[in-house]
């Protein structure tokens, strides 16, 4: 029997019109905003907060990857066609994917095998535009700040060494890192360097995902941080008055948009900021969204724990008044015989004492969700290479830990594969009576946060600050940004700033080598290490196996 890909499991499921999602959720068709028959945009005003404080967050993070992933989005969507095998009512919510990984190393993201949310290929492509209407908020800012720079109406005396805004694209394309702009004459505009990030890396991504509403999202495109004048004062994207013209291209941008899983549960699918540069979760909306209209919301948080979970919990969940009621761990066992030593092409070899040793990494986060007050479940993300030995050990580990490790199968089966998991974190959730509680106080000073955040979830034992950081530290100071939670930017594949330290390391400490400003999305990043906003594409990029007929269809999207 030959097996499916991915995207040919998708292409075989004969969809269901989108208003017949919507009525699941007592939305009459009339207040869809459809594109096409597939996907719609969901109306502000179905947010309501009561409904919100009654129904039940799951968040699913992972444990620290290898660089394939290990599977969160899939074990995201399986658990929640498990939770409606059982009986819920259940929506996933996650983030939209970016271009750039698509056509790169990382394929897609809507999930896989039989845990998908569809249509895959519209969501995995253009969508719905959101993610055009980020790139061109950002790139007017841009446009807006190199005019004044060079016009002498309203110039408003903007030192150009000191402008930090970069321009965005939806593609890795290394070649625009670092580029000169202004060339060709004094009618081109003013020489200067400049670069381009990918979208996601971009603070208008930031702010969509954390704006309540649409009077908020204007407030923080206008407080974006630009850089300074020449006598040394802030200037600010207000300043250019920028904030209602961007606000009009996201004003389509800022609406959920609702798709529909492979059994017809309804998905919430909206914004997609990276979590080792920014906070890796999708829209504050979308998922007060899918709380006002579920009562089980399942959504995830990108990379390990470490990252995506510290900056929901922290830093969303703070903002939003959101109270997760439990925490689905994933780990596969290929990702422990990594973390073990096992090398790449050893990951789909059995070796359990290579798995005990790379265990550790496992606890550590498992110890991390448990300090925000909320109890994890983990989910053992099943491969054809797992062994019975590996994964008991496993479960047997958690137990003592006092944890329930369940196998999942939905990338095989679907709803019908995550059932015990459906039923593991019920249990977690009824028996919920303590109240979810961030890891530090927001007033706290910076430098403290940050250490919190370094020996309380890495394991640091100090953190070291840079001259530059500590410069930054000042002007964060003198622009009163203090109160700003962190969202720390670092390696996702280490819980040090440096990616080749596996498993659980103890006995380091994390540099600080800069911290940059995100004022419109609230919050301050500490950079560990060199973070790359612009990926480049791999020797052979996912796109040379894609294939598009002469009827349109696609394969080799993944």
């Amino acid at each position: 029997m030959k097996h499916l890909s991915d995207i040919e499991i998708a292409q075989h499921k004969k969809l269901i019109h989108i208003k017949e999602i919507a009525k699941k959720l007592g939305i009459e068709e009339d207040d869809l905003e459809m594109f096409g028959k597939y996907k719609a945009k969901l109306p502000l005003s179905f947010i309501d907060e009561e409904k919100i404080k009654n129904n039940n967050l799951i968040l699913v993070t992972a444990i620290t990857p290898t660089p394939a992933g290990e599977g969160k989005t899939t074990v995201s969507i399986g658990l929640t066609e498990g939770l409606n095998k059982i009986g819920k009512q259940a929506m996933v919510v996650l983030r939209e994917p970016s271009l750039g990984p698509v056509f790169g190393i990382k394929g897609g993201a809507a999930g896989g095998g039989y845990s998908q949310v569809v249509p895959m290929e519209d969501i995995n492509l253009h969508f719905t535009g959101d993610f055009n209407a980020v790139e061109k908020a950002n790139n007017l800012l841009s446009a807006l700040i190199d005019n004044n720079l060079q016009s002498s109406v309203n110039n408003l005396n903007i030192d150009a060494r000191t402008v930090v805004w970069k321009r965005v694209i939806d593609m890795n394309d290394r070649a625009l890192r670092n580029i000169i702009i202004g060339l060709g004459g004094t009618v081109n505009g003013i020489p200067r360097e400049d670069g381009f990030n990918i979208t996601p890396a971009s603070e208008v991504m930031a702010i969509l995902c954390m704006a309540t509403d649409f009077e908020n999202l204007k407030k923080r495109l206008g407080d974006i941080f630009v850089g300074f004048t020449f006598d040394n004062q802030p200037i600010f994207a207000r300043d250019l008055k920028a904030e209602n013209a961007m606000a009009i291209l996201l004003r389509d941008a800022i609406k959920p948009n609702l798709v529909q899983t492979l059994e017809e549960n309804p998905a919430i699918i909206h914004g997609g900021p990276f979590a080792n540069i920014a906070q890796g979760t999708n829209t504050i909306i979308a998922t007060k969204m899918g709380l006002s209209l579920s009562n089980y919301v399942v959504t995830e948080a990108g990379f390990g724990a470490d990252l995506g979970a510290e900056k929901f919990l922290n830093i969303k969940c703070v903002a939003a008044n959101l109270n997760p009621k439990a925490v689905v761990l994933v780990a596969t066992i290929r990702a422990l015989r990594h973390h073990g030593g096992a090398k790449k092409e050893e990951y789909n070899t059995p070796n359990l004492e290579i798995v005990k040793k790379g265990f550790p990494n496992l606890e550590k986060h498992i110890e991390n969700i448990r300090k925000f007050n909320i109890e994890p479940v983990v989910a053992i993300n099943s491969f054809i290479s797992d062994t019975k030995e590996e994964i008991d050990y496993i479960i047997e580990k958690c137990a003592v830990m006092g944890v329930q490790a369940v196998v999942s199968e939905g990338w095989a089966k679907g709803g019908e594969g995550t059932k015990k998991l459906a039923e593991a974190v019920v249990k977690v959730v009824d028996a919920t009576k303590s109240q979810f509680k961030p890891l530090y106080n927001w007033d706290a000073p910076v430098k403290e946060k940050i250490e919190t955040i370094a020996k309380e979830i890495y394991g640091a034992d100090a953190v070291d600050f840079e001259k530059k950081a500590l410069l930054n530290l000042k002007r964060i100071d003198r622009l009163g940004f203090n109160n700003f939670p962190i969202c720390m930017a670092k390696t996702q594949k280490s819980f040090t700033d440096n990616e080749t330290i596996l498993g659980r390391p103890t006995g380091f400490n994390v540099t600080v080598r800069e911290i940059e400003i995100s004022a419109g999305a609230g919050f301050i990043i500490p950079i560990l290490g060199e973070m790359m906003r612009m990926p480049g594409l791999p020797g052979i990029p996912a796109s040379e196996g894609m294939i598009i007929d002469n009827n349109g269809v696609i394969s080799g999207l993944s």
